[in-house]
């Protein structure tokens, strides 16, 4: 049995209490399984009380098979289990007041990757918020954070929310899906900030009885800040076409800014967001700029070992070349580097991609920011979405030193560690 139970692997051993007849939408994606394999639906359609009307699906698909940004998933119908399956990324990003028609509850069930742009949560603060607003009470099962709970990075601007940033939390947030969720909806005014310390605690029974409302977490047993997902005994699944693996998602809450760039993150590859470069990108020009700021060490040619204390500490550069099959670039070579992680508990992803971009930008006069439409937004730059300021971008352009914008950051997560503290669910 694994060491950490999910939310759904409790309510699978403890029953989930739902008011009215237990008429039940679930939001969730067919990789989002119990600790046994289970997919989500399967188990939820049957608990005993759970009459399971509905389904609904985030970013890529309910089966997670769409690659790209931007690719709508329509609405479908569950293979076995003959449900309605209500796509929340395409011609809705919401659900509609008529989605929602006939339920006594909503339950949700998704894992996300720790990173404020990944759009799950995201889909469920949507779904959060007409649910409540129209006196639906929401079941969220909670899910580790499989990054750990560690913070890094700009926090949210409130003119800059879009579909891949809705509330103030950093760029690596370091919560749980239940405690982002209800951070979120407390900041959104869904719910009072009482209610938002109150709607999950170790150990809580599993819903309210009949007469629940409002926002309910069933927390995990067995979870603390400091573990990462291969330390918590549960499989793992990719969420998404583009995060298959754990290291994916470590490199990922920094290397996603690339996408805001003309460089490949590495989509139409293998190795997504762990590869990155493009057609002009001169990998020992690249290594030597990071070399000469005091961030690497040049172990042998094309080879470089980030230095204890700078942005790059705990990874490895490699010098590749690949051609990937969509998105930027592709069918074109590319040259760039792999980041071969070292030391996660001292890697720092976000400054990582900071000091890269920094170098690039100095040693490349290629470079160039992507212009809109990004998730959906045709204005403001992509890159300042994904950062949740301009300020980052900014800075990049003005030619401040990473190691500057890095820790132009600190009085914002200060700020943010005392405004969360409450909210809390686990502590180590």
């Amino acid at each position: 049995m694994p060491r950490t139970m999910t939310g759904l692997d409790r309510v699978l051993r403890d029953g989930l209490r739902l008011p009215g007849r237990g008429r039940a939408g679930l939001l969730c994606n067919g990789t989002t399984v119990s600790g046994t394999w289970q997919p989500s639906a399967d188990a939820v359609a049957g608990l005993p009380g759970v009459d399971l009307r509905r389904l609904f699906s985030p970013q890529h698909g309910f089966a997670a098979e769409k690659q790209d940004n931007m690719i709508p998933s329509a609405d479908g119908v569950h293979r076995h289990l003959d449900l309605p399956i209500i796509s929340l990324y395409g011609e809705r990003l919401a659900p509609a007041v008529e989605d929602l028609a006939g339920l006594d509850a909503i339950v949700i069930d998704l894992q996300d990757v720790g990173t404020r742009v990944y759009t799950f949560l995201i889909s469920a603060l949507h779904m959060i918020r007409v649910a409540l607003q129209n006196g639906i009470p929401v079941y969220l099962l909670d899910r580790p954070n499989p990054i750990s709970g560690h913070r890094e990075g700009p926090i949210l601007e409130e003119r800059l929310r879009s579909f891949v940033g809705l509330v103030d939390v950093p760029l690596r947030h370091g919560l749980t899906a239940g405690e982002y969720c209800r951070y979120g909806a407390w900041r959104l005014g869904l719910i009072t900030e009482d209610e938002a310390r109150g709607s999950g605690e170790p150990g809580a029974v599993p819903g309210s009885g009949p007469d629940a409302g409002g926002l309910h977490i069933i927390p995990m047993e067995g979870w603390r800040r400091s573990l990462f997902y291969d330390k918590t005994g549960l499989p793992w699944t990719m969420p998404s076409p583009n995060l298959p693996t754990l290291e994916t998602a470590l490199v990922y809450p920094g290397q996603v800014i690339l996408e805001g760039t003309n460089l490949s993150e590495g989509r139409g590859t293998t190795r997504p967001f762990e590869l990155c470069g493009a057609p002009y990108v001169d990998p020992p020009l690249l290594l030597g700029t990071l070399a000469a700021d005091g961030f690497v060490d040049l172990q042998a040619p094309g080879i470089a070992a980030g230095q204890a204390g700078s942005p790059l500490a705990g990874v490895l550069l490699r010098e590749v070349a690949f051609e990937p099959t969509f998105n930027k670039h592709a069918g074109v070579l590319v040259r760039g580097m792999q980041i071969h992680i070292l030391d996660r508990r001292v890697m720092r992803p976000i400054a990582l991609t900071t000091a890269l971009l920094d170098a690039v930008r100095r040693s490349h006069p290629e470079f160039r920011w992507r212009q809109p439409p990004y998730e959906y937004e045709h204005e403001r730059p992509a890159v300042d979405l994904i950062c949740g300021t301009a300020a980052f971008r900014e800075a990049i352009d003005a030619g401040a030193p990473a190691e500057e914008i890095v820790a132009s950051w600190d009085g914002q997560l200060a700020a943010f560690d005392a405004r969360i503290a409450p909210l809390l669910i686990y502590r180590d």
